[in-house]
């Protein structure tokens, strides 16, 4: 099968867009489908090209064995949301010369967000005489009127026609979480044209290590029970009730120590609570390439992640989950919904209140008090979970299949 990947982000950059194409890629070019990556140069998340990538307009490299074309994307370090706007619909139509340098399809498969990018897949699947696939991780612009970002009611109603023209156009929609395909059947897609692409995990690299003593020393967290929050920081992520927690157990607890990997646009502004709150149990590490998670993970006694407490957020699949699982990492879900019912039925992890500090500190303390066999079959029942049902083959199965028909 002949199969175009059309996306705004690609690695080098980091998160779950990213690695999901990436490992999907792989895993169909590995089984002998031909896959091209049509995306914009790297700019996530700080809104800055690389000087290796900065003068161009497209460019075609190959990046681990997937063929991969970029194109110009106008970039958009921490600006206003119309400076984001502009930077979504500068690859909307910059992706079209990779769309002409690009090889026949027969699918093309389009990621949204950005919503926008939808009118290049649906008008490059004409050119081409493909099939279109929307791959939905969020729906927009519902989410962004929830959190707050998107207040303009005639923008809104343009994106709303957007949206559903797009869902109503596509051959089937790949929708990240069951939350997400039961929206779109009720937005009146077909059952049977909507299935599930969740995120997922490598997990030949992601798995269970000995501790790596040389990064614990370098942090300075030998003996401490370590709570690691790895990913973007960003505000749907609500880190400020994670770092107002730790505030709440810093005293009865001083060998529990929270450590926060990665970057993002609110990362400032915690570090600034930290200082606030005056936090020694508290560590901002910065952004690691994928290849170091698993050293990451391997020094964690458990992993947070966090959402903000929103309708919408209950039919999130954050992409945090599977590699900690994986890795034996039991999971502090703070949040409620498809997720926490996940966790909960294979019990791989705990669930605190999103928002609410003083439940979050409640569960840390619960699960200080656990035993050591309790601990020992939450982390096997999540490396479990993560091979049998999160592993990139089975994704990659269900996906040829639902393509196949």
């Amino acid at each position: 099968m002949r199969i175009i990947y059309l996306c705004q982000h690609f690695p080098p950059e980091t998160g779950a867009p990213q690695i999901r194409v990436y490992e999907v890629s792989k895993e169909l070019i590995k089984r002998g489908h031909q896959v091209e990556v049509l995306t914009a140069f790297p700019h996530h998340p700080k809104g800055v090209i690389p000087e290796e990538y900065r003068g161009m307009f497209y460019l075609f490299e190959e990046w681990d064995g997937i063929p991969v074309h970029r194109t110009w994307i106008y970039p958009s370090p921490k600006g206003s949301f119309w400076k984001r706007l502009a930077s979504y619909f500068s690859f909307t139509f910059s992706s079209f010369y990779s769309l002409f340098k690009s090889k026949p399809t027969d699918v093309i498969i389009c990621n949204s967000p950005p919503l926008f990018l939808g009118i290049t897949g649906y008008l490059g699947a004409k050119l081409k005489r493909a099939k279109f696939v929307f791959n939905v991780a969020d729906i927009w612009p519902e989410s962004a009127v929830e959190l707050g970002i998107l207040k303009n009611k005639a923008f809104i109603r343009m994106a709303r026609w957007l949206e559903l023209f797009l869902y109503k156009k596509s051959w089937k929609i790949a929708a990240a979480t069951e939350g997400i395909r039961d929206y779109m059947i009720e937005q009146g897609k077909a059952p049977q044209d909507v299935f599930l692409l969740p995120n997922g995990v490598n997990t030949d690299v992601f798995k269970p290590l000995p501790k790596n003593q040389e990064l614990l020393r370098e942090l300075g967290l030998e003996d401490k029970v370590v709570f690691t929050y790895a990913g973007t920081m960003g505000y749907a992520q609500g880190l400020d009730s994670v770092l107002q927690a730790a505030a709440l157990i810093k005293d009865e607890y001083p060998n529990v120590h929270f450590l926060f990997v990665g970057d993002g646009q609110e990362r400032e502004k915690l570090i600034q609570l930290k200082e606030e709150l005056r936090l020694d149990n508290v560590t901002f590490y910065g952004s690691v390439p994928v290849s170091k998670m698993p050293d990451i993970f391997s020094i964690s006694d458990y992993s947070i992640v966090s959402l903000r407490n929103i309708d919408l957020f209950k039919g999130a699949r954050p992409s945090k989950i599977f590699p900690a699982i994986a890795t034996g990492t039991p999971v502090l879900y703070c949040g409620a919904g498809e997720s926490a019912k996940i966790l909960e039925t294979y019990h791989c992890g705990r669930i605190a209140p999103p928002e609410q500090p003083e439940g979050i500190a409640a569960v840390i303390r619960e699960l200080m008090q656990i035993s050591e066999e309790e601990y020992r079959t939450m982390s096997e029942n999540g490396r479990k979970l993560a091979v049998e049902e999160y592993s990139w083959s089975r994704i990659v199965d269900d996906l040829l299949k639902h393509l196949s028909e």
